[in-house]
């Protein structure tokens, strides 16, 4: 009997006569997984400016020369030495050293973000002309009177190469503004009985006569253009070329340009003479950058 129900029962629940199971499985709709978020991206790290880590210059590091260069990116101010420098939109500068400077020069730049860098210049000495007379250096002075005429025309000076306008000629290759024999250089000398005199203090080009023309060395604008000779430099051209550097021209017979007119490299400023204290016609050219004198043959190349 056990072994005949073992059979049946199988049976009978197909013919549906053994009632099925109420048990019934759960239903449960599938729930979308959530899309994971994705990880936070680290914040970038700051751009540094574009520019050098450091002072970057070329030029004529020796007495009476210069140099043009870009201070490291992120300067805010800078200095040579003591004297602030003047940076343009791309952190460019023009800097030059005196005719008696030093063996060391420091570049500083202050940064945005603090921090400090310095960078050390070695500055050659020269073997300047020096004339050693065995006379006594006069010792009267100029009189009360001269004084009254020149006390007028050094102020005229001093406020002329106060002047910094935004000419870009000091970035420029210089051009000679006059050929002819050059009959004086910068930075000679006569020392009296141990004495020194004033020094030289720009560059003589002698032509042989009066009239002969000259050009701006660089762009510039017109700073002083004196409209009657002065004492001792007759009449004097003054050329501000853009970040403190400077030029006047001296003695000269005529000035075409007027104060406050933009001149151009190359640009016909006037003509060569022999007014003021000159024993010839030659034009005198001297190169400033604020108080520090230059040499301007260190600006040339050789005399076309």
């Amino acid at each position: 009997m056990i072994r005949s129900l073992s059979i049946a029962a199988p049976l009978l629940a197909l013919a549906g006569c053994i009632p099925p199971s109420t048990e019934q499985a759960e239903v449960v709709q599938p729930i979308p997984a959530p899309t994971p978020s994705p990880a936070p991206m680290p914040a970038p790290s700051p751009t540094p400016p574009p520019g050098p880590t450091t002072f970057t210059f070329a030029g004529e590091t020796t007495q009476g020369g210069w140099i043009r260069g870009q201070a490291p990116a992120g300067t805010v101010s800078a200095k040579l030495g003591e004297q602030e420098l003047t940076l343009d939109g791309e952190g460019r500068f023009f800097a030059a050293f005196d005719r008696d400077a030093g063996p060391r020069a420091t570049l500083s730049a202050r940064l945005r973000d603090g921090r400090t860098i310095e960078s050390p210049i070695a500055v050659s000495p020269r073997d300047w002309n020096i004339e050693r007379v065995n006379v006594a250096r006069g010792t009267g002075g100029p009189s009360e009177a001269f004084m009254r005429i020149r006390r007028p025309e050094l102020a005229r000076i001093v406020a002329a190469r106060a002047v910094e306008s935004d000419s870009a000629g000091w970035s420029q290759d210089f051009l000679w503004p006059a050929t002819g024999r050059i009959s004086g250089r910068f930075g000679s000398q006569r020392i009296y009985r141990g004495e020194p005199g004033s020094y030289h203090s720009g560059l003589d080009i002698a032509t042989g006569e009066s009239g002969t023309p000259f050009v701006s060395p660089t762009d510039g604008v017109v700073v002083l253009a004196t409209d009657a000779p002065f004492s001792l430099e007759g009449n004097l051209l003054i050329i501000d070329h853009g970040q403190g550097l400077n030029s006047a021209f001296l003695h000269l017979s005529r000035i075409a340009v007027r104060e406050g007119e933009t001149v151009r490299r190359g640009q016909q400023l006037g003509n060569i003479g022999a007014t003021g204290r000159a024993t010839g016609p030659h034009l005198h050219w001297s190169l400033k950058w604020h108080d520090a004198r230059l040499d301007p043959l260190l600006f040339l190349g050789p005399m076309p």
